[in-house]
């Protein structure tokens, strides 16, 4: 509370209704507490005494249609939550609509004025686009390789470096000073800066008006279960094997040709109108994962939905 405090203005959220979706998450007292102490209204929902999987990198449906509902209710400015163990972030727009978590980073990086962000190579490429931080840097996914890329941002003499997942967790591998006021390093996952920057960063205009600020990059995920890893290794290492001829063989005529692809994690590959395919084995599980990114959403999702047919058929 009073890291929260010291660093954001008194009383910088009077005037703005905030739900906090609570769940069973260990945060969601803390979330009442921290909102609060910064001059919110805030309106609990949803608390249970039995533990609900709430994923911040796959939402379930059933709280999107909550998120929605919730909002049409109360006319909110924004609803936030947390997973089970409370380092991961969720915050809506005012009608509802979760934020992923790779685009509230970018907007907390913003907010925090980083001239250095990491994060894995699966996050929106709005993050490059924007054009808004002076080093950009792409990691393997997880939290380690993004800590480890944040201490050589720091050793590489960058003065305001941060981190952040496509899950939502972000991190700060140096202290920040915004308008007189410091918030010290966290390099661990933070689940509370994320909502109170985005709040921050959308001042008087609603959050929605904020996301539309980054450029139109949308993003759709999903998995195919039951494939061992030394399935799916083996057919990458063929796609690599033979390069983008390949790689267009196998994309093509449905999808438009491979342009350049990345090894960073899996294979991350650009198609030569911009869209992206990003195939990898899961790190924790006999799944074969697939990312796609696009335009517009409804492709984003169309796109994911070919490429799953793809990979189903590649391993069958």
């Amino acid at each position: 509370l009073q890291r929260y405090q010291s660093f954001f203005p008194a009383d910088c959220l009077r005037g703005r209704r905030i739900g906090v979706y609570q769940h069973s998450t260990v945060l969601r007292d803390t979330y009442v507490d921290v909102l609060e102490a910064l001059g919110a209204t805030v309106i609990t929902l949803g608390r249970s005494e039995h533990f609900i999987p709430v994923d911040t990198e796959a939402i379930r449906p059933e709280d999107v249609e909550l998120a929605a509902a919730w909002a049409a209710e109360y006319s909110f400015d924004a609803i936030v939550s947390a997973d089970g163990d409370g380092d991961r972030p969720l915050i809506s727009d005012e009608h509802g609509q979760w934020l992923r978590g790779d685009v509230a980073g970018i907007l907390c990086a913003q907010y925090m004025q980083a001239d250095s962000v990491i994060t894995p190579v699966s996050s929106n490429s709005a993050l490059e686009i924007s054009g808004h931080f002076d080093d950009v840097r792409r990691t393997r996914i997880g939290s380690p390789y993004v800590i480890a890329a944040m201490q050589d941002a720091v050793a590489d003499g960058h003065r305001t470096v941060v981190g952040y997942e496509a899950n939502g967790g972000f991190l700060t591998a140096t202290t920040i000073e915004h308008q007189g006021r410091t918030l010290t390093a966290l390099p661990t996952r933070d689940a509370i800066i994320v909502p109170l920057a985005v709040l921050m960063a959308a001042g008087d205009a609603p959050i929605s008006q904020l996301v539309k600020q980054l450029p139109p990059r949308f993003t759709s995920s999903g998995r195919l279960k039951d494939v061992p890893v030394s399935c799916s290794q083996s057919h990458l290492a063929a796609l690599l094997e033979g390069g983008l001829k390949t790689m267009n063989a196998w994309l093509t005529p449905e999808l438009n040709p491979a342009q350049h692809f990345d090894t960073t994690d899996g294979l991350r590959i650009t198609l030569d109108n911009g869209e992206i395919v990003h195939i990898r084995p899961s790190g924790n599980a006999p799944e074969l994962r697939c990312y796609n990114e696009a335009d517009s959403q409804q492709r984003a999702e169309k796109l994911n939905s070919l490429c799953l047919k793809k990979l189903a058929a590649w391993v069958a």
